[in-house]
């Protein structure tokens, strides 16, 4: 395997701190298992998986310092690339040794193109964990890449097997395949591409609608979304049992959920085309 990739974002210890509190975490005192775990969490609790850029007219730039600025000053969310992009940047600065890694995700049997998904592998303890803040319903805590039993999290039992392809693995979840990692590291730069793609094709599923979730507190999830089908923001609530409940909101109550909910002020809604 190539070399662990070093730090080129050099965060300031003031931009560590601002990342650390807007995630609600205190810095850890080592670079170890369990608070990376803890980072996760905290990750995953505070920063939403949305889209909404693509709707509001926003760029999306792969770089460190775009990234900080949208999730931790303007307080935003984002998708795979932004959020496992940024976080990246933070673990490093925290002293842990992190890959970016390229992922295909699954679509029924089959997986996705190149670069459909990135995740981060993470040295921690003396073992390479799989972390990832990016794919909405995902694992809470990090996986371990080299165990190949069953892996029990909050959000369910998980594996990770040699896909038969390459040197690639499966990651399942209940059985189900999530996607398929490469194990190659890779810059941020290589995900630009698909990134681009993802954010302006009309094949894309995040052209096609808008989505701003969370993880509720009690094991649920919280989420805004839109699409032109169904019109308007509706509000949908997750229950830990997978039962659903839907509330269509007016464009003032849909601007306060995005508040209430998610803690982002925004100063018009997004709009599915």
């Amino acid at each position: 395997m190539d070399e662990p990739s070093k730090n080129p974002e050099g965060l300031t210890a003031a931009q560590v701190a601002a990342y650390l509190d807007r995630i609600g975490a205190g810095r850890p005192g080592r670079s170890g298992a369990a608070e990376l775990a803890r980072l996760q969490e905290a990750h995953l609790d505070a920063v939403p998986f949305e889209n909404l850029s693509i709707h509001l007219g926003e760029p999306v730039v792969l770089e460190p310092v775009a990234l900080l600025e949208k999730i931790v000053d303007r307080r935003r969310g984002g998708f795979c690339y932004e959020l496992n992009g940024a976080f990246a940047a933070l673990l490093r600065a925290l002293g842990y040794r992190v890959d970016l890694l390229a992922a295909r995700v699954f679509a029924g049997a089959e997986p996705g193109p190149p670069f459909d998904h990135l995740a981060l592998r993470v040295e921690a303890d003396g073992s390479a964990w799989l972390v990832d803040v990016g794919f909405g319903r995902f694992t809470r805590r990090p996986l371990l890449l080299d165990e190949r039993g069953e892996q029990h999290d909050p959000a369910g039992v998980f594996t990770i097997l040699p896909s038969g392809t390459a040197d690639d693995l499966d990651v399942s979840l209940d059985g189900e395949p999530q996607y398929r990692l490469e194990r190659r590291p890779h810059p941020l730069a290589d995900f630009v591409p698909t990134c681009w793609w993802q954010t302006t094709s009309p094949d894309s599923h995040f052209t096609r609608g808008t989505t701003c979730s969370r993880p509720t507190p009690d094991g649920g999830r919280i989420t805004l979304t839109s699409t032109r089908a169904t019109g308007g923001t509706r509000l949908l609530r997750t229950a830990p049992d997978g039962t659903r409940t839907e509330e269509p909101l007016a464009p003032d109550a849909a601007l306060a959920a995005y508040r209430i909910h998610f803690d982002m002020p925004l100063d018009r809604l997004p709009k599915a085309p």
